[in-house]
């Protein structure tokens, strides 16, 4: 899929949810369960946001928080979500696969459900995640396995943009790995990701040497 193609596609899913919010407006189950990673202050990336639920979250800990997106209808909803609960959030409308990624400016990168990359432009997208990071600071991950495939409760068709344990662990084998395990729950993140799924979880810490 191409650049537009991915634009045209996100903004006509966001679009068609009108004012509702295709994913709620409540923070992912997961990222909220590691609140313990963002102090007050911690400068914070949340990759491929949406419309805005999980960078208004961080927002709402305290953190100096930037969030990317390709859709500018997901932006002025995350706009107005942000405003509404009275946070701000640097919202910028960037293209991930053809971006200049910060430099070590993050104390976390966060990517939740941003399994939009297949395998060829994975390394890329993870690549610039991992510049991002501080030495010595998080990436947090939340994705889907392949049994999600199985339940059809959200996510991608193609199991190849899936993850696994195993690769994850090898590709973040140069970094300290503090959290990776596949599980099963039922989540409820508005209409496109409701009922039982199959899970995986990620926090990674950047060697300080890095």
């Amino acid at each position: 899929m191409s650049i537009s193609d991915h634009e045209t596609f996100w903004s006509a899913r966001y679009r068609d949810a009108g004012d509702d919010y295709l994913f709620g407006t409540a923070p992912n189950k997961f990222l909220a369960g590691q609140a313990a990673c963002f102090c007050e202050g911690a400068r914070v990336l949340s990759v491929a946001d949406g419309e805005g639920r999980n960078a208004v979250w961080l927002a709402e800990q305290g953190c100096v928080v930037t969030a990317t997106e390709i859709s500018p209808v997901a932006l002025q909803k995350a706009a107005n979500l942000a405003r509404g609960r009275q946070v701000v959030v640097n919202f910028v409308q960037v293209d991930i696969f053809n971006w200049d990624w910060p430099q070590a400016e993050y104390d976390a990168v966060v990517g939740i459900f941003i399994q939009f990359a297949g395998p060829d432009e994975r390394p890329r997208q993870l690549s610039g995640m991992k510049q991002a990071v501080k030495p010595g600071g998080l990436l947090l991950l939340q994705g889907y396995t392949p049994q999600q495939l199985a339940y059809r409760t959200g996510g991608p068709s193609a199991v190849e943009n899936l993850y696994t344990e195993a690769m994850l662990r090898e590709l973040f084998a140069d970094w300290e790995i503090v959290l990776l395990r596949e599980h099963e729950d039922t989540i409820a993140e508005g209409a496109a990701h409701a009922g039982r799924s199959a899970l995986i979880d990620l926090v990674a810490r950047k060697p300080t040497g890095k």
